[in-house]
């Protein structure tokens, strides 16, 4: 499985920049991604998304995302082929030359229509937030949510998510090869996945539960409760950061001018 919330080191553009302006890009796209309904303006940011990963160098990353994207893509379709019937019949979920149950089901244009949209914005929202995490150090995107006065409860919530998701993914990953050495099969195809989950998600729990504890009484430790914080030192904004928000304020343009014309989304 694929590494997720997890930061890279790497001598990239996106490296060198403010984690603010990161932030305010991730908005920008997820307003985009929410907004517009055309699976074409959506695709196409999903594609300056990925030409941005190559630049900074993370490209492999993102892609180890896709399967998961995929699947997700897949469940989704079969949703909304399950739920939505708006638009012309392009066939039938069940074929027709299948005795009784065919002919049923119909898949329509506006079903997968919807489908892609969907997808497509979640490719988008994930591809914009794994370059934000992989670019940006924990420590400078809670100084940057704090300048954005930001509860401070709320953004030791997201350090944590960021800092414990991949430790936990990997000891999950440790457990399994630890049940799979002790020579624990429980069967092959889907049941046997599901029942291969227990053996892993009961210990990976318990020790989330230990670390919960330890990390709540070290938090009291260090006096979070008192609200009083070290000032960090501001990092400097580069030209990567101007011509970044330089586009974004294109864009903008851009999608203002589309829509006071009646063009988008």
């Amino acid at each position: 499985m694929a590494e997720i919330l997890q930061y890279k080191r790497i001598d990239g553009i996106f490296h060198s920049m403010n984690a603010l302006t990161k932030i305010i890009f991730l908005v920008f796209v997820i307003l985009i991604s929410i907004v517009s309904t055309k699976p074409e303006i959506i695709a196409g940011l999903v594609v300056v998304l990925f030409l941005m990963s190559v630049a900074g160098k993370f490209s492999k990353e993102l892609l180890k995302q896709v399967p998961m994207l995929i699947f997700l893509s897949l469940g989704l379709l079969i949703l909304t082929i399950l739920t939505m019937q708006s638009g012309d019949v392009a066939g039938y979920l069940i074929p027709s030359f299948i005795p009784v149950i065919g002919g049923h089901i119909p898949v329509t244009s506006g079903a997968l229509n919807f489908a892609l949209v969907l997808s497509l914005r979640f490719f988008a929202m994930l591809f914009a937030f794994q370059i934000l995490i992989l670019s940006t150090q924990p420590r400078d995107l809670v100084h940057a949510l704090q300048k954005m006065r930001l509860p401070v409860d709320y953004t030791l919530m997201l350090l944590i998510a960021i800092r414990f998701i991949p430790s936990l993914q990997l000891e999950g990953k440790r457990i399994h090869e630890a049940q799979l050495a002790r020579a624990y099969n429980p069967g092959s195809g889907v049941s046997g996945k599901i029942k291969s989950l227990a053996p892993v998600m009961i210990p990976l729990v318990s020790n989330a539960l230990g670390k919960a504890n330890v990390l709540g009484l070290t938090i009291d430790l260090r006096g979070l409760r008192i609200m009083k914080r070290t000032p960090l030192a501001d990092k400097e904004y580069s030209k990567a950061d101007y011509l970044l928000a330089g586009l974004l304020v294109i864009f903008a343009a851009v999608i203002m001018f589309m829509w006071t014309k009646g063009n988008f989304p």
